[in-house]
């Protein structure tokens, strides 16, 4: 049977500002109305059923996948499998993690792994490549997509062919693999895409839960070691401390490096079917719609002479004029103004503004919360004001704070607050005062969502300070609200 092993960690940096390392741009919808992991689902249409899907994501990205899922037909919450890892330890632990599982749940499975931030216009084309490179995967093959070039791309790694296989009459035409290459120079691109030898690397990978677990027991010894660990450990009480202290051991190691690029099973299908890695912000402006002089805007822009330049404003209006080959993207907290040859270096940036300690380079405007979202409206010295929204029949855990007070204001809905012993049902234009070092809770009883304005103060106003005594979503972190 066809299992989908679709990978969702990573931060996106360089879409800064958009993507932030917690709230990152396989969540976002970049390119039409569903988010690029809901279209990573729904591109697999009715070749893997909802129940072979499995997604391999961080702990504290759980809850927006589970949410994302819910939101697509046929995917009810609890119908796919949620794989967590502890920490990210790069592909070759993530995608051990799930042929574990897999393997566990049906031994003769066939794996096909994406990535959750890819696009790929050739819908058809796609899911056919897919149950033709299967046939390989049956066959004992750890195969590849190697994407065929149409033009010479610094940004990719390539895959060079090597001798044909020998296949069936009808089948697909597919390669022994001779060799992987990194990003290239533009004249060494050139030459590859003129040679008509070489594909660029996508990540889509097929083959059975079991060779590829033999394969990273040969390879990688240590990995598969760990992952044995775990797969005995899953029907203990302790299968979450068992994976969290095997995860931290573990070396960050890609399944190519790591494997592929060792195995001598190792196969191409050449595909065309429209692929783009959606890496950095001239990618998003190739693919979007564009005016007659090859600019995108989206958002509220006030458009003068401007050419083949991408421009998006989350809010507020923006003004250009003259701009030539840029790159702009102004969100509610941050402001990115970027020439189109220098977006790679987005990820400098973020990186340097981590250095500095800003919150600006993790954490979005509107944060993403299993029971709704809160947006900081402002905040200075000793106070901090919050939009809270909670969605119908969810609800914040018990807590309480040791350095800030807190002031509730219901704007819309129904909230339902324990305030210390007491407990309310407050409705539009009601308040309530918690003093710092009271338990407290808000939830939302009603069928609409709830908005509160929440006023903090004290000398503290850190989300770390916090201590949970009940949480219905079982977070354990203190780090969260």
């Amino acid at each position: 049977m066809l299992h989908a092993v679709i990978l969702a960690g990573g931060g996106g940096t360089r879409l800064w500002p958009l993507s932030r390392t917690q709230f990152p741009k396989q969540f976002l919808s970049l390119l039409g109305e569903q988010t690029l992991l809901q279209q990573t689902v729904l591109r697999l249409g009715t070749m893997v059923s909802p129940q072979c899907v499995w997604i391999v994501t961080g702990k504290d990205q759980q809850f927006m996948v589970q949410t994302q899922l819910a939101a697509l037909p046929g995917m009810r919450a609890g119908t796919a499998h949620v794989l967590t890892e502890p920490v990210g330890r790069n592909t070759a632990a993530a995608i051990g993690l799930a042929a574990i599982h897999i393997q566990r749940s049906d031994p003769a499975a066939v794996m096909i792994v994406l990535p959750a931030d890819h696009w790929i216009e050739r819908h058809s084309a796609f899911v056919s490549l897919l149950q033709e490179a299967a046939a390989l995967a049956e066959r004992d093959c750890l195969v590849t997509l190697g994407i065929i070039p149409d033009r010479p791309e610094t940004g990719y790694g390539y895959i060079k062919r090597g001798s044909t296989l020998t296949q069936q009459p009808g089948q697909t035409t597919a390669y022994q693999v001779e060799r992987f290459v990194e990003k290239p120079s533009l004249p060494v691109a050139q030459e590859y895409v003129a040679s008509g030898m070489y594909y660029w690397n996508a990540g889509i990978f097929l083959w059975r839960a079991t060779t590829i677990l033999q394969a990273i027991a040969t390879y990688m010894p240590a990995l598969h070691a760990g992952l044995i660990e775990i797969a005995q450990s899953l029907e203990q009480e302790n299968a979450d401390t068992t994976l969290a202290t095997i995860y931290q051991r573990l070396e960050s190691v890609s399944i190519d490096y790591g494997v592929l690029e060792k195995s001598s099973r190792l196969v191409v299908v050449p595909a065309d079917i429209g692929w783009s890695d959606l890496g950095e912000w001239t990618a998003i402006h190739r693919l979007s719609p564009q005016d007659e002089r090859g600019n995108t805007l989206t958002g509220n822009i006030v458009n003068l002479e401007n050419d083949n330049s991408f421009i998006y404003s989350s809010r507020r209006p923006v003004a250009a004029i003259g701009l030539k080959n840029l790159v702009v993207v102004d969100t509610e907290d941050a402001l990115l103004v970027c020439a189109q040859e220098r977006v790679q270096e987005v990820k400098t940036v973020v990186q340097r503004l981590q250095a500095q300690g800003a919150e600006v380079a993790d954490t979005p405007h509107t944060v993403q919360r299993p029971w709704g979202t809160y947006t900081v409206l402002e905040e200075g010295t000793n106070f901090k004001v919050k939009r809270i929204v909670v969605a119908p029949g969810a609800s914040l855990s018990l807590q309480m704070h040791h350095h800030r007070s807190e002031h509730w204001v219901v704007v819309r809905g129904v909230a339902q607050i324990v305030n210390g012993e007491r407990e309310l049902l407050l409705q539009a234009n009601q308040s309530t005062y918690i003093p710092q070092e009271t338990k407290h809770r808000l939830a939302n009883p009603g069928t609409e969502p709830l908005e509160i304005i929440e006023v903090q103060t004290g000398p503290y106003l850190g989300e770390d300070d916090i201590v949970r005594f009940a949480d219905i979503y079982g977070r354990t972190s203190p780090a969260v609200s």
